[in-house]
C-alpha cells in the first residue's frame, strides 16, 4: 500500500494545477447538491472532505454554511485548498489525527477507489470513528464489476491504482459499518458506472 500511496502523491502533485483549472462536471455538481440538501435537512454543521483534491467541493460546502476541513495526501492539492481559504492538511485518510466523533458529515468523492480491497474495511472503520453517530457519509466511486490494479490506460504518470466494486458487493461492504440511506447509479461509460451512496453512522464507533 505504501508504494501505491507514494505513486498517487506523485501523480496528483503533477496534475494539481490541471485539476484546479478544470470545470466541474455536471453530474458531480448534481450529486454534490443532493448531498448538501440532505446535510441541511438534518441540519448538520461540520464536514470533512477526504481526498479533497484542489478544494472545489470543500469551497462549495463552506460557502453554503458548513464548517469544512479538507485532507489529501498530495501537498500540492492541500496548498490549493488553503489558497481558497479552506482549513486543509496533508493527511492519510486511513490514519487520521482527528478525535473520535469530530464531524457531522464526511464527503469522499472519487478517492476511496484508490484503496486496495483488503485495506478498505480499515479505512471505513476510521471514517466511522471520526463521524458522529447519526452523521452522514457520502462515498462516490466508479464501478460495475469487481477488479483492482493499475489502470493501464491511465494518462497520469505514474499510472494510478484503482479498485472497483459491483453494486451488490459495494452495498454489502458498506452495510458492515453504516446504514445505507440512498444508493444511486449513474451510467458513465461503456465499461463503468458511477455509484453515489449516502450512508449514516447509525451503528456507532467500532
Amino acid at each position: 500500500m505504501a508504494s501505491i500511496k507514494n505513486e498517487l502523491v506523485i501523480a496528483y502533485n503533477r496534475q494539481a494545477a490541471t485539476r484546479n483549472a478544470a470545470a466541474r462536471q455536471e453530474w458531480k455538481i448534481q450529486v454534490r447538491d443532493s448531498f448538501l440538501a440532505q446535510v441541511q435537512k438534518q441540519p448538520l454543521h461540520s464536514l470533512l472532505d477526504i481526498g479533497s483534491g484542489p478544494g472545489h467541493d470543500g469551497k462549495f460546502f463552506q460557502e453554503n454554511g458548513l464548517k469544512v476541513s479538507c485532507i489529501d495526501i498530495s501537498p500540492k492539492m492541500v496548498e490549493l485548498c488553503i489558497a481558497k481559504g479552506l482549513q486543509a492538511k496533508v493527511m492519510d485518510f486511513s490514519q487520521m489525527s482527528f478525535h473520535d466523533k469530530s464531524f457531522d458529515a464526511v464527503w469522499a468523492l472519487n478517492c476511496l477507489l484508490h484503496v486496495p480491497k483488503v485495506e478498505l474495511p480499515g479505512v471505513l472503520t476510521e471514517i466511522s470513528r471520526v463521524l458522529k453517530p447519526g452523521g452522514l457519509f457520502f462515498i462516490g466511486v466508479y464501478g460495475r464489476y469487481n477488479s483492482e490494479g493499475i489502470w493501464k490506460d491511465d494518462d497520469y504518470q505514474p499510472k494510478r491504482f484503482f479498485s472497483f466494486f459491483d453494486e451488490a458487493t459495494l452495498k454489502a461492504m458498506l452495510s458492515q459499518f453504516f446504514e445505507v440511506v440512498s444508493f444511486q447509479v449513474f451510467p458513465h461509460t461503456d465499461e463503468l458506472d458511477f455509484h453515489a451512496i449516502v450512508v449514516t453512522n447509525c451503528k456507532g464507533v467500532r
